[in-house]
């Protein structure tokens, strides 16, 4: 399958949606393990309905899906959503689908990748996301990232007889770290403005 590196970090990189993995995400949206923290868990997936839904994202401007650097294989799928140009705000989604790749840090460096674009390409100032609380594993690899709890949707999620919160959570520009475009851009600036010594011929 042939995709492109527009993020790249040391274990994934983020590439335009490619339609052709349809049957992949077809797979993992009917896995109850991975759509239990997701609200697709209630509609069934078939291979038609995904490949219009990869259709409909691949026109947005921000839908990637995370390939695996080493053997170019696409283990999920993260997006920037609800872009407000004029405020700078936007909203993170993420899923890991291969579940061989959970609790790696893929999930982790997906989405610094993605926040490190949207803040410094993009220039977003706040970004949200919104997680179940049952979703422990989430949470914690967002607050690892910098994010933090800004309120809850109290027992807004009812699933396998329970009710649970949903947790909102945010990220500033100037909270965000682990900029390597920033860095990346700052070196060759510093570098094009150091005098050049004269060779004689």
């Amino acid at each position: 399958m042939k995709y492109f590196k527009k993020m790249t970090g040391k274990k994934v990189f983020l590439s335009p949606i490619n339609v052709e993995d349809a049957a992949t995400f077809t797979e993992w949206l009917n896995d109850m393990e991975v759509t239990k923290y997701l609200t697709t868990i209630r509609e069934a997936i078939t291979l038609t309905k995904e490949r219009e839904i990869l259709e409909k994202m691949a026109k947005s401007e921000h839908v990637y899906i995370v390939v695996d650097l080493e053997i170019n294989k696409v283990i999920g799928i993260a997006g920037l959503h609800h872009i407000d140009p004029y405020s700078n705000t936007c909203e993170l989604g993420l899923f890991i689908g291969d579940k061989d790749y959970w609790n790696q840090g893929y999930g982790e460096e997906a989405s610094r990748l993605l926040l490190d674009y949207a803040f410094n390409i993009l220039n977003m100032h706040n970004i949200m996301l919104r997680v179940f609380a049952y979703n422990i594993r989430a949470v914690k690899c967002y607050e690892k990232i910098g994010f933090r709890e800004i309120g809850r949707q109290r027992e807004a999620y009812q699933i396998a007889g329970n009710r649970y919160d949903i947790i909102f959570m945010d990220l500033l520009s100037e909270d965000f770290d682990s900029s390597t475009i920033q860095k990346n851009f700052s070196e060759e600036y510093e570098e094009s403005r150091k005098p050049k010594k004269l060779e004689l011929i």
